[in-house]
């Protein structure tokens, strides 16, 4: 008897903790209205853009890039470079841009990356880029937006 109101209390207890987590989490994926089913399918469903196909690829100009769902600011055009893999690749993403997780999708282990503010997949992070930080942002075009810097 007591080893069961023990038990039930816990999950009580356990269940009124996860309440404002599981709001948290459900807050977080608020999708954006004006995107297109691809970009929701890539952001929402950890899908990938084929390769060559974003307008980002080609962006020389200074500014920022956002998260095309909730226009967060995620990378400085600093940090871009040409990675040869078909997707806009940076060295370094902005100061708590990102939650990062592991990945074991395809039969090997990558670190997923996702908009920090609203959850959003973007790509993955790789250990083999040309600069100092070793990094290499693979960040699927479609949901970024380039903002130039006036």
């Amino acid at each position: 008897m007591r080893r069961t109101f023990i038990k039930t209390l816990g999950t009580a207890l356990l269940g009124l903790l996860l309440v404002p987590y599981k709001f948290v989490l459900s807050a977080a994926k608020q999708i954006n209205k004006d995107l297109t089913e691809e970009q929701k399918e890539i952001m929402f469903e950890e899908g990938t853009e084929r390769p060559f196909t974003s307008e980002l690829l080609n962006e020389k100009r200074d500014g920022f890039y956002h998260c095309a769902n909730c226009g967060a600011k995620l990378f400085s055009s600093a940090a871009k470079f040409d990675s040869g893999t078909g997707w806009p690749s940076f060295s370094e993403a902005l100061p708590g841009a990102f939650v990062t997780k592991v990945d074991y999708s395809y039969g090997m282990k990558r670190t997923e990356y996702s908009c920090a503010n609203c959850g959003a997949h973007m790509g993955h992070v790789f250990d083999d880029g040309p600069t100092q930080t070793g990094k290499r942002f693979c960040n699927n075009g479609l949901c970024l937006f380039f903002v130039p810097t006036e």
